[in-house]
């Protein structure tokens, strides 16, 4: 089994194609698509990277999987769909939860559906997905989203946004229906029972003090070192420092474009008479 990251330095996300080198068998974790928000304009760099990447070793990708619905990056699901023939959007089955909670926030039509059926394959915690000779093993991780899977394979898991490296940390947890309580439970009841050494694939590198970039550690080092949640820490002190903490931080400045299309499996919306699609931005009263 083989692994290529891909970097997306705008959102610092990372997206990954793992492969067989037998079968040529393949998916692809957590695409993007490239957005400028002062502009509304999107671009095709980055799902370009991954189709050439592809062809260039003859991959067969079966699954598109995200690993949650991302509140930092528009997914760049759709457009990989139109070009592959036969590929399939995976996500856990939560993502229901998700759609209802924001077809009430961007007050949706009553004909946006919230049963997940926007994307071809929900799946749920212990559940084996198989992409040719690649099987994954699902792992439910709520916490940062009521949503959140990691995606486990002969020693290497995917985590999206739950787990960061060590010295970053782990993700938000005040988005709607996030939970401190249920993302300490998810990493140390799920993923630091994990063999020290599978190696952890993270979502996201931020590059704190303009280090270089990373995003592959292991388990040991994590439960070590993390400078948000050890083997060490307790509960209780995680659950004061997540909520504190998550007080202070900013709202992700694509948030909103972000979110709502990718409850849709990545699609935009539809243009309108005038040939323009437009995304929705609910405006509030600051308290």
């Amino acid at each position: 089994m083989k692994v290529q990251h891909f970097f997306d330095e705008e959102t610092s996300t990372l997206t990954y194609i793992v492969w067989d080198e037998k079968t040529s068998d393949a998916v692809i974790i957590d695409p993007v698509l490239n957005f400028d928000l002062p502009s509304g304009k999107y671009h095709l760099t980055s799902v370009n990277q991954l189709t050439e990447f592809l062809e260039s070793r003859h991959l067969k990708a079966h699954y598109i999987i995200e690993t949650h619905a991302h509140a930092d990056h528009i997914s760049g699901s759709q457009a990989l769909k139109d070009r592959i023939a036969g590929i399939q959007i995976v996500i856990g089955s939560e993502i229901c939860k998700v759609q209802k909670t924001f077809k009430e926030i961007f007050n949706f039509e009553s004909s946006f559906k919230t049963d997940g059926s926007q994307f071809d394959l929900l799946v749920k915690e212990g559940q084996t997905l198989s992409a040719g000779a690649l099987d994954f093993k699902v792992i439910y991780n709520p916490g940062h989203t009521q949503a959140c899977y990691s995606y486990l394979i002969d020693g290497h898991i995917f985590v999206g946004d739950g787990l960061f490296m060590p010295d970053f940390g782990v993700a938000r947890c005040d988005f709607p229906e996030g939970s401190a309580e249920l993302l300490y439970d998810s990493i140390t009841q799920k993923l630091y029972t994990l063999p020290d050494e599978t190696l952890v694939y993270t979502g996201h590198d931020y590059q704190p003090g303009g280090r270089e970039l990373q995003f592959k550690t292991t388990i040991k080092k994590s439960k070590e070192s993390n400078v948000h949640l050890s083997a060490q820490t307790s509960k209780e002190a995680f659950v004061k420092f997540r909520t504190e903490r998550d007080a202070k931080l900013s709202v992700p400045k694509l948030l909103l474009p972000s979110i709502q299309v990718n409850i849709n499996a990545g699609r935009l919306p539809q243009t309108e008479e005038n040939g323009v699609a437009y995304l929705k931005l609910p405006i509030q009263k600051k308290d």
